[in-house]
């Protein structure tokens, strides 16, 4: 008698997709290819991914959870969300290369799904609009001014869709001093 770790084959669905996307690009990405890389059959991955969409949602929702943990830990080191939130990812460090590579990647392929937007898209709009809601939440609970809130949100997705886009780095003491502003108690930015 074997025992099933529903869990474990989700997560191995979810390696095999983030192996692909990462080492074989978006083109490799197809249910076919995913079920094969995580060893179960097309069947075992529609059981617990209903579509492309579903399975691209599931990726999105555990990256999702590695940046939370990622807050959580800033926040237990003293950091702020709004520190966590503004930080430039580093192209040449290993850890947010492989994290840029694999947000562009999702990126691209939650905008490939084959079917109208508002049918196959679905679930990984849901998620993404759940992630955004959920660290404006993050910065609205710490942010007294709403205002000053949503500019530290738009420029941290701002410096972040530089570095996707591969665009040099903003100079980073100007970038530090736009922080320190920002972070700035007292009267909010004119």
């Amino acid at each position: 008698m074997t025992t099933r770790d529903p869990a474990g084959t989700r997560d191995r669905i979810l390696d095999a997709l983030e192996t692909l996307l990462l080492d074989k690009g978006l083109s490799q990405v197809t249910l076919d290819n995913v079920a094969a890389t995580a060893g179960v059959s097309k069947g075992g991955l529609l059981y617990h991914f209903k579509s492309k969409d579903a399975l691209l949602a599931g990726l999105l929702r555990r990256v999702t959870d590695r940046a939370d943990q990622q807050v959580r830990a800033a926040v237990a080191q003293g950091r702020s969300v709004a520190e966590w939130y503004l930080q430039a990812p580093h192209p040449e460090d290993d850890a947010d290369a492989v994290e840029l590579a694999l947000y562009r990647s999702m990126l691209a392929a939650m905008r490939s799904v084959d079917a109208p937007q508002d049918a196959a898209r679905a679930e990984t709009d849901r998620a993404l609009t759940e992630v955004m809601g959920s660290w404006k939440t993050a910065l609205d609970n710490e942010i007294e001014d709403p205002v000053r809130a949503e500019i530290v949100r738009l420029v941290g997705d701002g410096v972040y869709l530089r570095a996707l886009l591969g665009l040099p780095p903003i100079e980073p003491e100007l970038y530090r001093r736009v922080v320190a502003r920002l972070l700035e108690t007292g009267t909010p930015p004119a």
